[in-house]
């Protein structure tokens, strides 16, 4: 069986959010189950492109609109990735160094689908799925079925994983005149109030879509910024497949990226001593349990209430308590958490911006993550933090509702249901005065890390689906 995942986010190579560990893990697990799964994605100037060796494969071009667009495709010559890596470049639209945030967004996800269909047409490739993620490629299903230049490949089966509802890719239709020339008694099927939406064709016109977790699912149904309904009405189709963790990259018995590796055995040891080295870089006590935020600054993360739940922590003489903040988004919110840092020096540290390194470090050497997410299909970071016995202090939404149990329904994690820094509180309290017996947290730690959330799972699923539509 031969899959392609089409993705503009893929890990090492290009990552924003938790689209490209997904595309960066999935097809590597696929592979260990015996599909052909490989990745193509667009090209960007950045470090792992720079820093690998890649062979051109094919080369074409193809008119969008009136303006003729030469393409190139170049596949990592090692796969060192654990699957074939394809880039697909276009002079001026697809050789920059950011994944987003350039005005001609729309222009660039057409070429880059365009150029796909374009290579496999003409190179005769007719693999059995290709698996598209979010809304960048959700003409895909549209384009092989609706467009004469590509109705060749209209018998492939099309699987589409929402990953955030929340972008769907809008555009003008005075955009419709870049797509190859289609059926325009079909135009329905790209419209959505008026505009072209990538991510409502993609629901429209796919064989399958899923989402990265079964309670994001159900949420779509309700509320997914306009489309809840079109949800709704292709419920048939859909499927909750959880998000898994690439276990050889995060795994605190061989991660190289934190000072001390421990094991389930060596938890409290390996968590100590990474807590001391960090601790000793960013001034705080390592005496004290540690309470960790990784993520974006967005309100969708919750993060605008960080700064309430830092004041209502470190504020009571009570809490005896360190917490680390990682990310970087929204200004005003990095502006709200900074403006506490020298009030509670000593106590309260943070790093605005990515860090690879520093984010497993921090997972290694917290005690609670806190995750108030408004929206959150999968959260992978609850994941992370599992592995490592950093226990989650979660609200009760998507992925996050599917994935930590409340300690007192006998799980492993602390659960509060509304995105509300007092609810927040109150869930780290109770945390803190789980900390203070120490075998009753190292009991929860234990069970915690000793969960399996590998993409082995999650991958024999997608599989299952790939043969569901194969039949």
């Amino acid at each position: 069986m031969q899959v392609i995942h089409l993705s503009v986010e893929c890990f090492p190579v290009a990552k924003v959010g938790g689209l490209a560990d997904v595309v960066g893990s999935l097809p590597k697990y696929l592979r260990q189950l015996g599909v052909d799964a490989s990745v193509m994605m667009p090209f960007f100037d950045r470090k792992f492109t720079q820093d690998h060796q890649f062979d051109s494969v094919a080369k074409g071009e193809f008119y969008q609109g009136s303006s003729l667009l030469s393409y190139e495709v170049l596949r990592e010559s090692n796969d060192s990735l654990g699957f074939p890596l394809y880039l697909i470049r276009i002079p001026g639209v697809l050789d920059r160094e950011e994944v987003y945030c350039y005005p001609d967004e729309a222009e660039q996800w057409i070429a880059f689908q365009h150029a796909v269909l374009h290579y496999l047409k003409t190179n005769d490739i007719r693999p059995d799925v290709l698996h598209c993620h979010d809304h960048h490629v959700g003409l895909i299903p549209f384009l092989i079925r609706f467009t004469n230049e590509y109705r060749s490949l209209a018998e492939v089966r099309t699987v589409f994983t929402v990953h955030n509802g929340q972008y769907q890719g809008w555009m003008s239709w005075s955009k419709g005149i870049l797509l190859p020339g289609f059926d325009t008694w079909k135009w329905g099927l790209l419209d959505w109030d008026g505009v072209i939406n990538p991510l409502a064709t993609a629901i429209k016109c796919c064989d399958a879509y899923t989402t990265v977790s079964e309670g994001y699912l159900e949420e779509l149904y309700k509320e997914a910024n306009g489309l809840q309904a079109l949800f709704y009405d292709e419920r048939a189709k859909s499927h909750g497949i959880v998000n898994g963790i690439d276990t050889a990259y995060w795994d605190p018995v061989t991660d190289q990226l934190i000072i001390e590796n421990y094991g389930i055995a060596q938890v409290d040891e390996g968590k100590l001593a990474n807590k001391k080295i960090l601790s000793t870089q960013y001034g705080l006590d390592p005496a004290l349990p540690l309470l960790s935020f990784i993520g974006r600054f967005a309100t969708e993360k919750g993060a605008d209430i960080l700064a309430d739940i830092i004041e209502d922590l470190l504020g009571n003489s009570k809490v005896s308590l360190n917490i680390f903040i990682l990310g970087s988004g929204d200004a005003t919110i990095q502006n709200n958490i900074a403006a506490l840092l020298q009030r509670y020096k000593g106590r309260l540290a943070a790093f605005f911006g990515y860090n690879e390194g520093l984010a497993h470090q921090v997972y290694a050497a917290s005690d609670l993550l806190i995750m108030p997410s408004r929206v959150e299909p999968c959260g992978l970071n609850q994941l992370y933090a599992l592995k490592y016995g950093t226990i989650p202090v979660v609200r009760k939404i998507g992925g996050l509702k599917d994935t930590v149990i409340d300690v007192e329904d006998a799980g492993y994690g602390f659960v509060f249901d509304e995105v509300d820094s007092t609810q927040a509180t109150a869930a780290v309290s109770r945390a803190l005065a789980y900390i203070s017996n120490a075998k009753q947290f190292d009991q929860i730690r234990e069970k915690a890390m000793e969960l399996d959330f590998s993409w082995h799972q999650s991958a024999q699923k997608y599989i299952d689906l790939y043969n569901q539509l194969l039949r």
